[in-house]
């Protein structure tokens, strides 16, 4: 069976009760430009309400989840370090009284660099956040002014730093890379940053432009121009040779951490293992079920607030089908398959029900495959996307 070791080298050990749990804050200063999470920055006076309604979601649960351990909570959004600290101590609270916390629990909180302070950061160390993931995206001004980020390059460092002096040994930053108008030299630039600052954990994702954000429409009536793909690769690769050659392991596709510092919260994801969503829109993975809650804020509040559950869209999750998230999930990790637990998990051999998928991806160049794991090659983490359309 594998085992995810934490900082302290403690053994994250799969079993059939142990549960993460992710909470969302929908609320943000104002909306990035990029960005298709469910949020806004027009529902602030919405916030003591929201809060009532996840407390008493979470209750929900108390009995459900009585013989689960909770091994990670992970408190997302939108900008969860918008709203007053004390909100997010009284859900984690909450949970603490409520549920069985594993003892070396980790507990992410998402934060936007302009929304940090002393005091906020104070309150979430007390209320026991052990893992702090700031979103950064670039070091220059003017990429986060194009990207509609509220912060500085200056003020992230100030910030940075600060969370450093209280204590925080467990920080990740996220960046993105292939902005349009952002040269190779910009990228270089940025990642010289973070290898000197030298956090424990970095995500880096090539920028997407979605349908319903603004670059959505810019792009739609064609403002707005995307990287090359050429461009795109060559910056991802750059930052694979630099970030491995600093020490961090390349762990996911997007994914890099020192060791002992792996997310262990979206290795439940990766892994295919339970998982249940608190807020507006989150998901589930509970119970051979998969299902959201309502996106709405106010539809949230309301079903809520009337006694009801605001969860929706119930997919119950077949043997075939569970082995098949289990294989396009798990091809995400760089490391692969591992043969060795999809045998002890489903009782099947990998290597025989999809010999044919596999032996034509292996013709392709696109994964590796032997005894002990099946993974994607080079050009695999490439087109991903193809691999995984294979199994769905």
């Amino acid at each position: 069976m594998i085992h995810e070791e934490n900082k302290d080298g403690a053994s994250m050990k799969k079993s059939n009760k142990e549960i993460g749990l992710y909470i969302h804050i929908p609320f943000c200063k104002e909306k990035c430009f990029y960005c298709d999470f469910n949020s806004s920055s027009n529902w602030g006076n919405h916030i003591p309400a929201y809060f009532d309604a996840l407390k008493k979601e979470m209750l929900f649960y108390k009995d459900l989840l009585r013989d689960y351990c909770v091994k990670t909570i992970f408190i997302g959004g939108g900008t969860p370090t918008f709203v007053d600290p004390n909100y997010i101590k009284e859900i984690i609270v909450l949970i603490k009284e409520t549920l069985c916390l594993d003892g070396l629990c980790e507990i992410t909180l998402e934060s936007n660099p302009g929304t940090i302070t002393a005091y906020k950061l104070s309150v979430y160390k007390d209320a026991g956040v052990n893992r702090l993931s700031i979103g950064l995206q670039a070091c220059q001004n003017s990429l986060l002014c194009f990207l509609g980020r509220i912060h500085t390059a200056e003020e992230f460092i100030q910030n940075y730093d600060l969370a450093r002096r209280m204590g925080y040994d467990n920080i990740n930053i996220d960046l993105i890379f292939a902005i349009p108008g952002q040269a190779f030299e910009d990228w270089k630039e940025t990642l010289g940053v973070i290898l000197k600052i030298n956090p424990e954990h970095i995500s880096c994702y090539s920028l997407i432009i979605e349908d319903g954000t603004a670059f959505g429409k810019r792009y739609k009536a064609g403002e707005l121009i995307p990287a090359e793909d050429e461009l795109d690769r060559q910056m991802y690769w750059y930052a694979v040779d630099k970030f491995t050659q600093a020490d961090y392991k390349h762990y996911e596709i997007s994914n890099f951490a020192k060791n002992g510092f792996k997310c262990r919260h979206n290795l439940i994801y990766w892994k295919d293992y339970e998982y249940i969503g608190f807020g507006a829109g989150s998901h589930s993975y509970f119970e051979g079920k998969r299902f959201n809650n309502l996106y709405n804020i106010q539809e949230y509040i309301d079903v809520i607030s009337s006694g009801g559950l605001p969860s929706e869209n119930f997919q119950i999750i077949k043997d075939g089908d569970e082995i098949l998230e289990f294989m396009m999930l798990g091809l995400r990790l760089v490391d692969g398959v591992d043969v060795a637990e999809f045998k002890e998990r489903f009782h099947k051999d990998p290597l025989k029900i999809f010999s044919v998928r596999l032996e034509k991806l292996t013709k392709k160049g696109l994964i590796t495959v032997d005894n002990r794991t099946i993974k994607l090659t080079k050009l695999g983490l490439d087109l991903a996307n193809q691999v995984f359309l294979e199994f769905i």
